[in-house]
Order: structure tokens, then C-alpha cells, then sequence
């Protein structure tokens, strides 16, 4: 009864704060004819926000901003305005939209019932450098998380459905308590919570997507490599998937017309490059992300693969600016 009591005054300290944030727009001096954007809203000593609308009518105008958000509707249902495809979907309760810095969004609702919509808000470059471990084992969220480094309107979005009792659902309402009474360490402990909520998103972005009763052997051997490319070794593949060595290595070759270890050399060197091109991790980091026992290796197999140091390939490719 405490804890939901401590809740229940939380949702409502923030929802009064909701309207105290900056969230003013402003046009964008290098961004689509008419464009607006709101910057980011919390502290300078502030990386993770939580806010907290709470209301029955909510209608902005379209605009971007500067940071990535995750917004789950708490109670009650909302539409999301997206830029992509001019999509206006409807957000049911016990839903998550998630949405990259710059992507195009705007929030729509109106109800006879309170709409209590709770919103996570992460600074850009600290995603890019605390928690992209968090996601990495999922290509297609890491890309997903990657894509504003490329493209800085990406219009991409993730958008699924959870019960009540999920832990997202949980993990967001301690980060709410922790935020509406914030002490010297509320930060450090967000982390920790964002953290465990990003993977929990990465799992269930995972079963969302991919249905693996429709996938063939190969598909679904593929997708595992992905997944664990840092530590999958042939042995592994065979044990997960209750096949012969021989089997899946034989296989591997007569379906993709390359061996085991080419493969996933590939998938290496691909997410090498995704790191170094739009990451500040060191080398050292990378290689120990991919799997490598020491960065010499590492920078071994780079080499034999691009034919040249990934200091070389680096100096040959445009580098992303950094927002602040």
C-alpha cells in the first residue's frame, strides 16, 4: 500500500512538473523547410529525465528533438503523429513507443479519462556512449539505436504492446518514484534501471519481430550468429539448435556458399565499422565488444578483411559531427 501511495504522489508531482519543462520549439537553421525542434529539457548534470503527462486533451505540433525518448502510455490511449509514411497510429494502454533524436512526432489525445502518459528522455551522447552495450546483441534495435549517427532524420520508430504485469512496465515505475524525489544519486541509480529497461525492450523487441516458426534452419542459425557474434563458436551453434558440427557447417556453405568462420567474420567487421563510424569508443573497446582476445588480433583480422587499418578505412570515410 506504501509503494503505491509513493507512486500515486509521484505520477502526480511529475505530471504538475510536466508543464514547468522547456520544451520550447525552435526552428532548425539546417533542417527540413519548417521544421521545429525542442531541445534538451533536463539539467546540464542530467543525462536521464522521467516527466510525466497527465490530462485528458494533448495536441502538439509536429517537431523533433535532440534526444531519444521512450514514452509508455501509463493509462488510457493517445495517437502518435509520425513523419514516416504520415503515419497516425493510436498508442493503447500498456504500449511503448519509442522514437530516435530528430525523428519527426507529435502527441495526440483526447478522452473523457485522464491520459497519463510516462516519458523517459535520454540525452543522445550519453546513449551513445553508457548504454549501446545494453542493445547490442540484437542487430536489428542496434541499428536502430546506430541510425540518427547516419541519418539525422531518420524517421524510424519502435512501436509494441506489453501486459501490465511486464517488467517494463515495473522498472518505469521506480525510475518515476526515484525522479519525483531526486537526491545527490538519483542519476546513478536512473542508469542502472535504464540499463536493465533497455534490455528488457531488446528482448522484447526481439519476440516482436521476428516469428521463428516461419524462419528456416539457416535463418534462424544466422540470426543466433548475429546475436552472439562476440562469443559463438560452431560447437555452440550445434549445441543450441541440437544438430551435428558437420551438419550446420556443411549446410552453412551449400545455403549461403560460404564457410562458418567467413560468416561470421563478416558479421565482426561490419559491426566494427558501425562502432568506429559512429561511436567514440577506442579500438581497444571495439575489439573487446566483438569478441577479441586482445586488439591485435582484432586489428589482424580487420586488415585481412578491408584490406587496410581501421585507422586507414576511418581517414578514408566522412566522420558524423557530434551534437551536443
Amino acid at each position: 500500500m506504501r509503494r503505491d501511495m509513493r507512486l500515486s504522489k509521484a505520477i502526480e508531482k511529475l505530471g504538475m512538473e510536466f508543464g514547468e519543462l522547456d520544451l520550447t520549439f525552435h526552428e532548425m537553421k539546417d533542417g527540413k523547410s519548417g521544421d521545429v525542434t525542442s531541445y534538451w529539457p533536463g539539467g546540464a548534470d542530467e543525462d536521464i529525465i522521467m516527466c510525466v503527462f497527465k490530462g485528458t486533451e494533448i495536441e502538439e505540433p509536429f517537431h523533433r528533438q535532440d534526444f531519444f525518448f521512450i514514452n509508455y502510455a501509463y493509462q488510457g490511449s493517445y495517437q502518435a503523429l509520425s513523419a514516416k509514411y504520415n503515419n497516425l497510429m493510436v498508442i493503447h494502454e500498456d504500449e511503448c513507443y519509442v522514437g530516435q533524436p530528430y525523428s519527426g512526432y507529435a502527441l495526440r489525445g483526447k478522452s473523457e479519462e485522464e491520459i497519463v502518459i510516462i516519458g523517459v528522455l535520454i540525452r543522445k551522447n550519453a546513449f551513445f556512449r553508457d548504454y549501446l552495450s545494453a542493445v547490442y546483441t540484437d542487430t536489428h534495435l542496434f541499428r536502430f539505436f546506430l541510425e540518427p549517427h547516419k541519418n539525422r532524420f531518420s524517421e524510424e520508430y519502435i512501436h509494441f504492446s506489453l501486459t501490465r504485469e511486464h517488467p517494463i512496465r515495473t522498472i518505469l515505475e521506480l525510475m518515476v518514484v526515484e525522479y519525483a524525489d531526486r537526491r545527490e544519486d538519483t542519476q546513478r541509480i536512473l542508469k542502472s534501471m535504464l540499463s536493465t529497461l533497455l534490455l528488457e525492450i531488446a528482448r522484447e523487441y526481439s519476440m516482436d519481430e521476428t516469428d521463428k516458426s516461419q524462419q528456416s534452419l539457416s535463418e534462424r542459425i544466422l540470426g543466433y550468429m548475429a546475436s552472439h557474434s562476440d562469443v559463438v563458436t560452431l560447437r555452440d551453434i550445434a549445441a543450441h539448435f541440437s544438430y551435428h558440427p558437420n551438419y550446420i557447417s556443411g549446410m552453412l556453405h551449400r545455403e549461403t556458399g560460404r564457410k562458418f568462420t567467413e560468416i561470421l567474420l563478416e558479421m565482426r567487421m561490419e559491426r566494427a565499422v558501425l562502432l568506429m563510424k559512429n561511436t567514440a569508443l577506442s579500438i581497444e573497446e571495439i575489439s573487446a565488444m566483438l569478441g577479441y582476445s586482445n586488439h591485435s588480433n582484432f586489428y589482424k583480422a580487420f586488415r585481412e578483411y578491408y584490406h587496410m587499418t581501421p585507422r586507414e578505412y576511418m581517414d578514408k570515410e566522412p566522420t558524423p559531427g557530434e551534437d551536443g
